[in-house]
């Protein structure tokens, strides 16, 4: 998105070509290949930033860091200055805090040193009793860290171990995070925000630990901010942690096997989360006689059977990441339950009755006091199947640009259509099995990080469609008439929308929408299936079917329509017999005005030069007969398009229809292209003018034209020098 101090811009970002208020960064100038910078690294002599993972294998982790250092560079460049780290990517000042509102209270930024005597990153293993929630409504980040404990080989990579407050200290700690199918280091020095000495946000129980705090740091300044983790999703953080795929259930509406699929990802290492929903916002934590608390984030930390008092009873472990409060229900901490437990079966579950913020309950009791549950699996394996899968995974990236991408769910037929498409080709049907299972899972990407610009979450979702066997971006008509065979079970402003389906073996088109039109936002597409599927974008061929125009007849052949154009040729050209980008401008405005269908404000100078530079093939910057009529056949053609998509002749069509007439002029262009046209011609009301169509259309058939002439040996692709390269700009 856009490009913000300290993050690299994401090549296939667009809405930074739309809102110029947003100052973008030039690309860091650093030794690397511009698509994994592997080789370069190497070539200068530095180390490259390699992760390795449960499995052996090394991972490319990225830095964030604006100037392109590692962890490693940066502490060792402190070292050897003999000073402390200060982030200048992620300052203690407050727009570090807060981006909406003053800073509250007068914040004191403290090194852990100055907080206490002998501060420690780690004391007796990172657990989930190290996360204690401060002043900052980021409950759900804490539920998924806590559930990050309980996984040993994922939290080393989360948080590298390879940093302390004893050897090698320099003021600087770096956390591992998943975004967006790539692996980012985030360097942050240690500086905190203290009020009275005391860390006013996430905080261990043991005040000398402050791997915790510092985990939350990272993440605040991943985000933009620490007010920018208010209010979220445990599966939001849980993906981070983990790159993995998140599923939802509602209790109140889940599988008969919901206690299972529980106990198969707590085995699996999946992390998971729960929640209690609200009916208002005066609800929000408010707490219920049970010692639960509404609208707020809970982690699950264990599924067990017990035997009780002969009978098997199925508990769920959950922890209030306050660290406190608890269920007091049956199976809460010094219940009666527990008596009737042997000390075998206690030892085994670990049982206390601390009030930390965990307490066991019986599942029935759980699934009718909590209302969600979120898995995030490592992998997509099924966890309601006995046999372990491996998920084939297909992704892409996409932009919602409005004017132009951005069309809304299905109620918004005359947009929706425009939406970027992708078909999905499934082959084989699961082993032993008629259908193919697959997971869906949309991502919009960075919104958290523009809440400072104005921006949340899109309300977003998606449908799949049977599919004809043309490769071709289906257009209205398709879905008038075509009914979705499956799609996500609700539009939801949340940053990934997830859904296992399982679908006959065939040819699938799947749409990624907002739920409203001309919302723009980028996005992410994970397509998981258990066999190897086919899946390509449609709509991304570029190619143009333009025949060459006929010639005109000799004078003494021309209808009585070409005698009358000579007679008004000759009028205006004079004795050059020839007609400049002026007088061009001034007969069509003569003309097309007194055409009652066409409303326009005139044709600008700039389309008559573009006019021209389309039709002069010798090169005089003038337009000849033979020229103006050629361009006169087309521009009549052109008018009776425009008319065609300017249904209520208002002068204007919409952006979203410039794909469909492009087509019908003979060219097709693809997502990218059609979103910087709309871009560039659309008004704020996503309309285009006769003028700007006009304009559109005769450049894009120019660069075609020139770029087949220079295509001699059709391979798709030319060189150009300098030259030839700004004397073709100039001219188009």
């Amino acid at each position: 998105m856009y490009r913000s101090k300290g993050f690299k811009q994401d090549p296939n970002h667009l809405l930074s070509h739309r809102l110029s208020k947003h100052k973008l960064t030039a690309p860091d100038e650093r030794h690397e290949c511009p698509v994994c910078g592997f080789g370069a690294w190497l070539a200068a002599g530095l180390k490259m930033p390699y992760s390795v993972n449960g499995s052996g294998q090394a991972t490319l982790i990225e830095s964030t860091q604006a100037d392109g250092k590692t962890f490693q560079q940066l502490r060792q460049e402190c070292l050897q200055k003999g000073k402390l780290f200060e982030d200048p990517d992620f300052p203690a000042t407050d727009d570090s805090l807060f981006f909406s509102q003053r800073v509250p209270v007068n914040f004191e930024w403290k090194r852990p040193g100055e907080i206490c005597k002998d501060p420690k990153f780690i004391t007796g293993g990172a657990t989930r009793t190290d996360i204690c929630q401060g002043q900052l409504g980021d409950c759900w980040l804490l539920a998924a860290i806590a559930s990050l404990t309980l996984h040993d080989e994922t939290l080393k990579r989360v948080v590298p171990h390879d940093q302390s407050f004893d050897r090698g200290y320099a003021g600087i700690f770096h956390f591992q995070f998943w975004q967006h199918n790539k692996w980012m280091d985030v360097v942050v020095d240690d500086r905190l925000p203290c009020v009275r000495n005391k860390l006013m946000f996430v905080h261990s129980a043991d005040n000398t630990e402050y791997w915790s705090a510092l985990l939350e740091k990272a993440y605040a300044k991943l985000n933009g901010s620490y007010e920018s983790l208010k209010g979220g999703s445990t599966m939001e953080a849980m993906e981070d942690f983990t790159g993995g795929v998140g599923e939802m259930y509602e209790t109140k509406n889940a599988p008969g096997n919901l206690f299972v699929i529980l106990k198969k990802a707590v085995e699996r290492g999946s992390m998971l989360g729960c929640s209690i929903d609200i009916t208002s916002s005066a609800e929000s934590e408010a707490q219920t006689t049970t010692g639960l608390v509404k609208g707020h984030a809970y982690s699950i930390t264990g599924v067990e059977e017990v035997n009780y008092r002969g009978a098997k009873v199925q508990l769920i472990r959950v922890r209030n990441p306050w660290g406190q409060v608890e269920w007091n229900g049956p199976w809460s901490d010094n219940s009666r339950e527990w008596s009737a437990i042997d000390s075998s079966e206690k030892n085994r579950l670990l049982h206390n009755s601390l009030d930390d913020g965990e307490f066991w309950m019986e599942f029935g009791d759980f699934k009718a006091n909590y209302d969600k549950i979120e898995i995030c699996n490592l992998t997509a394996d099924s966890l309601s199947d006995d046999v372990s899968k491996k998920w084939e995974v297909n992704m892409f990236e996409g932009n919602w640009i409005r004017g132009s991408t951005a069309g809304g769910c299905r109620n918004y037929i005359d947009t929706f259509w425009t939406n970027p498409q992708f078909k999905l080709r499934l082959d084989h049907a699961d082993d032993g099995d008629k259908l193919c299972s697959v997971i869906i899972a949309l991502m919009q990407k960075n919104r958290r990080r523009l809440r400072k610009e104005g921006l949340d979450m899109e309300t977003i979702g998606f449908a799949i469609y049977e599919s004809p066997d043309d490769q071709d971006h289906q257009g209205k008509d398709f879905f008038r008439y075509n009914p979705s065979k499956a799609r996500s079970r609700s539009y939801i402003n949340m940053r990934e929308v997830s859904e296992r389906f399982r679908l006959p073996p065939g040819n699938y088109l799947l749409v990624p929408t907002t739920f409203q039109p001309h919302h723009e936002a980028d996005f992410l597409i994970r397509i998981f299936s258990e066999n190897k599927a086919k899946a390509i974008e449609m709509g991304n061929t570029i190619q143009a079917d333009l025949p060459e125009p006929p010639k005109p007849n000799p004078p003494e052949e021309e209808t009585d329509e070409e005698k009358g154009l000579r007679r008004l040729f000759e009028q205006i050209a004079g004795s050059d017999k020839a007609i400049s980008p002026r007088e061009l401008q001034h007969v069509l405005n003569n003309v097309l005005s007194r055409r009652k269908e066409v409303k326009f404000d005139g044709l600008s100078l700039n389309t008559c030069i573009s006019i021209i530079n389309l039709m002069d093939v010798d090169n005089t910057g003038m337009l000849e007969f033979e020229e103006f009529k050629v361009f006169w056949d087309k521009l009549k053609k052109w008018i009776m398009l425009f008319l065609s998509y300017d249904t209520d002749r208002s002068g204007r069509m919409s952006s979203y229809e410039l794909r469909s007439a492009l087509n019908a002029a003979g060219m097709q262009l693809n997502n990218k292209i059609l979103q910087l046209l709309g871009l560039r011609f659309a008004d704020e009301n996503y309309d285009i003018d006769f003028d700007d169509y006009l304009t559109c259309i005769v450049r894009l058939e120019n660069m075609f034209r020139i770029f087949q002439a220079l295509d001699k040996p059709k391979r798709g692709s030319i060189n150009l020098n300098m030259m030839q390269f700004l004397l073709l700009s100039m001219n188009i």
